[in-house]
């Protein structure tokens, strides 16, 4: 800790550079160390890790992550504004942190970071979801990350936990929780930021698996899912029906009911209905009924 300790509170550092946060950049800076810090922590020890951390702004997590001991940071900023900055915090902390100017979106971490590899993002709003979804859903499995800890609005946080029954259930908890356990480990109001946004904000924390937790092929679960869930009201046997011609056989013969919506399949049901369309067994075989 003594290292960075010093370093200027996040408030000179933003007048001196002059850092006023920008709506286009989705940016919402966290200035207080202490919460950055316990933000670090939920990522757990990382000292034998290299940390990737997407839209470090002034740096206010930057530090936390340093101070909490991580054995390397790369951390990748669009905004040039904010480089003078972050080459403050690596000048105190020689050999551990890296800055990029890049697009994140454009970035392969695997040729900057050596494994094992942990995120720890407070992420710019506005590609917060996608990027998600890019690193739950690489060509090979087990990905490069072994864990994710992750800032997002509150109702995208609980869109990943949700269960199947409830409003919030939906493609992004089914690709989170099929490979990963994804757990909300804080919230943060929005007093918290500068400037405040308008929602609350929640960290959450993903533990990528070893293995998927059913059996699937990726992409055939991916469009199954996407399928159901862009007509969510509708029954299965309706919003699924362009994937195959004899879909309502298909579903029963993955123990799930055509008249069932998405929002009440569970990842297991996902998973039975892909590999039956991805093998194409006999569809007037039954199978037991998903949990």
């Amino acid at each position: 800790m003594a290292a960075i300790d010093g370093l200027p509170p996040l408030r000179e550092v933003i007048a001196a550079h002059g850092l006023s946060a920008r709506k286009a950049l989705g940016q919402n800076f966290l200035l207080d160390l202490n919460l950055t810090a316990k933000i670090a922590r939920q990522a757990g020890d990382l000292s034998a890790c290299d940390v990737l951390e997407v839209g470090p702004g002034p740096g206010g997590l930057t530090r936390g992550l340093l101070a909490e001991g991580a054995r390397r940071v790369l951390a990748v900023e669009k905004d040039p504004r904010c480089l003078p900055a972050l080459a403050e915090i690596a000048a105190a902390c020689p050999g551990r942190l890296e800055v990029m100017h890049a697009d994140a979106l454009e970035l392969d971490p695997l040729a900057h970071l050596t494994p094992p590899i942990r995120v720890v993002s407070n992420l710019p709003y506005n590609i917060g979801t996608e990027l998600l979804v890019r690193w739950l859903t690489p060509p090979e499995w087990p990905p490069f990350w072994e864990s994710l800890t992750l800032m997002f609005q509150r109702e995208v946080a609980e869109r990943i936990t949700a269960r199947p029954g409830t409003r919030a259930y939906g493609r992004l908890a089914v690709l989170a929780q099929w490979r990963s356990t994804a757990r909300i480990v804080m919230e943060l109001p929005p007093e918290a930021f500068t400037p405040p946004p308008k929602v609350r904000s929640a960290v959450v924390h993903l533990q990528a698996l070893p293995e998927p937790r059913f059996p699937a092929d990726a992409a055939v679960l991916g469009r199954v899912v996407a399928a159901a869930f862009n007509q969510r009201r509708k029954m299965l046997r309706s919003a699924l029906r362009g994937l195959a011609p004899d879909i309502e056989k298909r579903i029963e013969a993955a123990g799930l009911r055509p008249t069932d919506r998405a929002e009440q399949v569970p990842v297991e049901g996902f998973c039975a209905l892909a590999r039956e369309l991805a093998r194409g067994q006999d569809p007037t075989q039954t199978a037991p009924r998903a949990g």
